[in-house]
């Protein structure tokens, strides 16, 4: 029987369940080129129509500049916290059963589900001076709301399901007679946190950080309202650049789009190599 679906598999291309490779692989590169390259090659060509010192001023004035600190530096928090607290929420609802574990299974994905302007409206409902949860912060000196602080925030919202969906597939797959055999052998739980849970977990962890992080720099919806988009306090660069788009500033608009393109590749490129590396160790220390 093995040996007849051996020579059927052989006979079929070795297995391939999509013929036509070359087909394929035109249709794959004419889909991303129409889908992803085309649109960013317009925000290049269209800011290489300004000269090299109209492009630097556009992309290097203070309000730019403090645009660009809160929103990757805000992002950075919120996927940072996601990893954290994402990872315990994951480990939650994979090794422990309790009433309403569906229910706060399906909570986790609210934030994809909901529209973002609808997100941030209630999250400045809830944060603000007379919000259920700003009311009794504002008088211990914590203000949230059209705060730098309303703008983590509101990214560590949008960001948790991406680290809890990430995680979660690879802690149900994990092997837990790894853990016992280390428990067995002495380990106490924090040793055996170090040394068999997280470099199961890393890559999917730093999977999620990019996804966290990559989310909440583009993110505008969510974050206006909360933000109260104060100039060289609160403002986002997403926001800066409609600002420029309805000043019909298309060129100055691109210019910090670009900047904030490479950027954003630069830190996503870094984390999948390091990502990339720490499946690698894994893979050697296992070996």
């Amino acid at each position: 029987m093995a040996v007849a679906i051996q020579q059927t598999i052989s006979k079929s291309g070795g297995g391939k369940v999509i013929p036509g490779f070359r087909l394929s692989l035109g249709f794959t590169l004419f889909y991303l080129a129409l889908i992803v390259l085309i649109p960013l090659s317009a925000v290049f060509l269209k800011t290489f129509t300004m000269t090299w010192e109209g492009f630097v001023a556009a992309v290097t004035s203070d309000r730019v500049v403090a645009s660009y600190q809160l929103t990757f530096g805000a992002s950075l928090i919120g996927a940072t916290l996601n990893v954290f607290f994402g990872g315990i929420v994951a480990w939650v609802l994979v090794r422990y059963r309790f009433p309403g574990k569906k229910i706060i299974d399906a909570l986790v994905d609210l934030p994809f589900a909901l529209p973002t302007a609808v997100a941030g409206i209630a999250l400045t409902a809830l944060y603000s001076g007379n919000g259920w949860i700003g009311r009794h912060l504002e008088p211990l000196g914590i203000k949230v709301a059209f705060t730098p602080l309303g703008v983590v925030v509101a990214l560590t919202f949008i960001g948790l399901p991406f680290v809890v969906r990430t995680v979660q597939p690879v802690l149900e797959e994990a092997e837990r007679e790894l853990e016992e055999a280390a428990a067995s052998l002495g380990a106490n739980r924090l040793q055996t946190f170090a040394k068999v849970i997280l470099p199961t977990i890393l890559p999917a962890l730093l999977t999620g950080f990019a996804l966290a992080f990559a989310r909440a720099t583009g993110e505008y919806g969510s974050v206006i309202f909360i933000a109260g988009n104060m100039p060289m306090i609160s403002e986002i660069t997403p926001l800066f650049i409609i600002t420029k788009l309805e000043q019909y500033d298309y060129a100055g608009a691109t210019a910090i789009a670009m900047v904030m393109l490479l950027l954003s590749f630069t830190m996503l490129l870094t984390i999948n190599l390091l990502q990339a590396w720490t499946r690698k160790r894994g893979q050697a220390e296992r070996i």
